[in-house]
């Protein structure tokens, strides 16, 4: 059976995104750790399905899509091409159609859809986000892994994934040059 990672950027704080979903945290000390990227891009590979919420995906396709199409030299292309070949599900429960390219909406219920998809054959499945959606899969216990990107800043409000107890066993930690902490967590 496959698994559902979470792979998710989050802040000291707890916070994956600002009040109003904002990332600009993210880049705060304006380089790219080649290592991060290197370890984004094994868990890409480790994956042949993204699993995203609505509310998220106009953002990442555009930005991933856009890359591919326009910036042939960007440092993010080997990712961007990962991003955009591979199959994406996108859980909706008010749309039925959104655009992108190897993109399939999915309108039923959750937990029923995610089981169905970690029964088939193939790699794992991989989950960026958003908030809402990474909540909704916690709460119903459907993540096997969390690569839980932490990034050396507290920005004091935002949104979170977690709004229950959830306990978690460290498998791995490293400490990367820039201060990003990338933790992996399985449920206790």
């Amino acid at each position: 059976m496959r698994k559902l990672k979470l792979q998710v950027q989050m802040t000291l704080d707890g916070f994956v995104a600002g009040p109003n979903g904002e990332l600009d945290w993210m880049w705060m000390n304006g380089t790219r750790d080649e290592a991060v990227f290197t370890r984004v891009i094994e868990l890409a590979d480790s994956s042949d399905i993204i699993l995203l919420g609505r509310k998220m995906t106009s953002d990442f396709i555009k930005h991933w899509e856009n890359v591919v199409d326009n910036i042939p030299d960007s440092p993010e292309q080997p990712l961007a091409q990962r991003m955009v070949n591979m199959r994406k599900i996108v859980f909706s429960h008010t749309q039925s159609d959104i655009k992108g390219r190897n993109l399939k909406v999915e309108n039923g219920d959750l937990a029923t859809a995610v089981q169905a998809l970690k029964a088939e054959d193939g790699k794992d499945l991989l989950v960026y986000g958003g908030a809402d959606f990474v909540s909704s899969l916690i709460r119903l216990n459907l993540i096997d892994e969390y690569f839980i990107f932490r990034s050396p800043v507290a920005i004091g409000k935002g949104l979170s994934i977690f709004h229950d107890q959830t306990v978690l066993k460290l498998e791995e930690s490293t400490v990367y040059q820039g201060g990003k902490v990338i933790d992996k967590y399985v449920p206790a």
